[in-house]
């Protein structure tokens, strides 16, 4: 009989491989419900928390923050466009994108979290993103982001614009950092096995398979 299993997936909304991660990991949970019945839980993890409200160019940003020559950054951007394509997700942005301050898509998260929608609201923050370029800062973008995910849109305005849940999130946040995670995804099992990254769909159901059969 397959068992319950919980997963904390600690990510951001303008994480690529985070997308590429999530997508593998449901892959490998709909391969694996022969033994486990899995619940995912999204955690709060800002990977710019000082970015301004004007946001920054990506090439610029990834040049400053890790060294990367222009002809690394569209190396690792073809290669997450590659992999995040063969998981079934669109990823469109190329070196005049620009990365923004995630801070209140998290308070919204927490939000939908609440209200048994934050799988829906992820998915429509990455392909809001992802996909279609936009800024996931703005409100307008995360009340539409909102209401695709199936939530209420008036509520969702009137969380964005109050700073509801923010406490919650600096509180989880600072929970997370606690227990060593700097970089994401990272993806716990059971609240004992952490994998980080974006890894194939076969290497999550392994780890899966094998987590269920310790029980």
């Amino acid at each position: 009989m397959p068992r319950p299993m919980r997963i904390d997936f600690v990510s951001d909304v303008v994480c690529p491989w985070c997308v590429i991660g999530l997508k593998a990991l449901e892959q490998a949970l709909a391969r694996t419900t022969d033994v486990v019945t899995a619940e995912i839980h999204f955690q709060p993890f800002e990977l710019n928390p000082d970015m301004p409200p004007e946001g920054q160019n990506v090439a610029e940003h990834v040049l400053q923050k890790y060294g990367s020559t222009p002809d690394q950054s569209k190396g690792t951007r073809d290669l997450i466009r590659s992999s995040a394509a063969a998981l079934g997700f669109t990823i469109t942005g190329g070196p005049d994108a620009r990365i923004w301050n995630t801070f209140d898509a998290h308070r919204l998260l927490h939000w939908a979290g609440l209200q048994g929608c934050q799988a829906e609201l992820k998915l429509a923050l990455f392909e809001a993103y992802f996909t279609n370029g936009q800024n996931p800062d703005d409100a307008g973008v995360l009340s539409d982001a909102a209401a695709r995910a199936g939530l209420d849109r008036d509520t969702a305005t009137s969380v964005i614009a109050s700073d509801a849940y923010a406490d919650d999130v600096r509180s989880d946040e600072a929970h997370w950092r606690s227990e060593g995670i700097n970089a994401v995804p990272a993806i716990i099992f059971d609240g004992k096995y952490l994998i980080s990254g974006g890894h194939p769909v076969e290497a999550f159901e392994k780890a899966i398979r094998s987590i269920a059969a310790e029980g």
